[in-house]
């Protein structure tokens, strides 16, 4: 309910990316800022080094590994990537989720833990083990655990905003019907 609330509020506001397909190379060049940024931190990866359109593909298709990233928009960050398994979780479309407030996928009560964590990913450009409860679109409650979140810059430090990664077995449904 709160997330349909915030997607009405920002629905045609902002112009939001396309849902990744052939025409648009399965929005390679955002996977390999995600990539790229990722490595640079962390030295993990996403993609496989040399990366095409076709593992933008598989990334976006993937159900078992879930990528989501925010963009730097005031004042308030809006979610610009989700992949297969994200929006699985989340129980949105892609339209949907791309209009979503990143700071609405978690409960009311988790946001300023949410904001701490933002925080600490800020001072430190990444965190490897972050656990927190987030939020379908549905209501259903839910547990991510071992997730890296990371800040996203290009090879020159410009931020383009925050980015997460974890398996989807790393979810823990804490409502019965949790996807």
């Amino acid at each position: 309910m709160l997330l349909r609330r915030a997607l009405a509020s920002v629905a045609g506001a902002i112009a939001r990316p396309a849902e990744p397909a052939e025409a648009n190379a399965y929005l390679l060049a955002h996977a390999l800022l995600l990539d790229g940024s990722l490595r640079r931190l962390t030295g993990r990866c996403i993609l496989p080094a040399g990366a095409q359109a076709e593992d933008a593909r598989r990334l976006a298709a993937d159900g078992d590994i879930v990528v989501v990233s925010h963009g730097v928009e005031l004042p308030e960050p809006v979610f610009n990537y989700a992949n297969r398994a994200a929006r699985e979780l989340w129980e949105l479309e892609w339209d949907a989720f791309v209009r979503l407030p990143s700071s609405r996928s978690a409960e009311p009560v988790a946001r300023s833990e949410r904001q701490r964590l933002l925080d600490e990913v800020r001072a430190h450009g990444f965190i490897a083990d972050y656990t927190g409860v987030r939020v379908s679109a549905t209501g259903k409650r839910f547990r991510i655990s071992e997730a890296v979140v990371w800040d996203v810059r290009d090879e020159h430090g410009v931020l383009h905003g925050q980015a997460c990664t974890f398996e989807r077995a790393r979810v823990e449904p804490l409502d019965s019907s949790c996807p």
